[in-house]
């Protein structure tokens, strides 16, 4: 799924960082996250990283009790990324499955991070950042997940889960192990993004000394 836009109707910043990324003042999304400002309208990540991918990861029907009666929800769980360093996370929910994931969508942008990527890998001669700089790993309810470098060449060894958050942040090369009841696939690609995002707040350069990292949660 294609990256969606919200500046259709025109965008009017109602932030300060907003109104820097508009008037030109910031014009990548690594100044935006390094600017110590708080990310609270996608419409600045619509502007910096156009054309942004979105995998929906998980639907779930949400039933409560309420005092009119059963009341039912989706939740929504995606993830987006322009597969070359940059990914976010979301849970979204709504009455509608579209609304919800369009909700997720947003929030997901929000909580965009940087990945440090490199050649990490030991066992790795290569100067283009195809894996990760270092292992990380990053936790979800009962799910931990770890990332470790791996040379080029090797792929993702992954679940189709963990393989969908890597791809979104333009991790093509790594080794994961994950444990814990990774069926639940919201803390299965939760955890993922924590370990991206552990990686990222840690902002160790690699054994090549390469570091390209920074991060910002919003």
């Amino acid at each position: 799924m294609s990256g969606n836009n919200y500046n259709d109707g025109g965008w009017e910043p109602v932030t300060r960082l907003g109104r820097m990324v508009q008037e030109g003042e910031i014009d990548t999304m690594e100044d935006a996250l390094n600017s110590g400002l708080p990310l609270k309208e996608p419409e600045i990540v619509d502007q910096l990283l156009p054309g942004l991918d979105d995998e929906v990861l998980d639907i779930n029907m949400v039933q409560r009790m309420t005092d009119s009666g059963r009341r039912v929800k989706f939740r929504c769980v995606v993830a987006v990324g322009d597969r070359n360093g940059y990914v976010g996370y979301a849970e979204g929910r709504d009455d509608q499955v579209g609304s919800a994931i369009q909700k997720a969508i947003g929030i997901a942008k929000l909580n965009m991070i940087k990945v440090p990527r490199g050649s990490g890998s030991w066992e790795d001669r290569s100067d283009r950042p195809h894996s990760l700089t270092r292992q990380t790993t990053g936790k979800a309810g009962s799910v931990e997940v770890e990332l470790v470098p791996a040379p080029e060449g090797l792929g993702l060894a992954a679940s189709d889960t963990v393989r969908a958050v890597l791809e979104l942040a333009g991790i093509e090369n790594a080794w994961t192990k994950s444990h814990g009841n990774t069926r639940t696939t919201v803390n299965l690609a939760k955890a993922t993004f924590n370990a991206l995002e552990n990686a990222s707040q840690s902002r160790h350069p690699s054994s090549r000394g390469q570091e390209e990292a920074e991060v910002a949660d919003r």
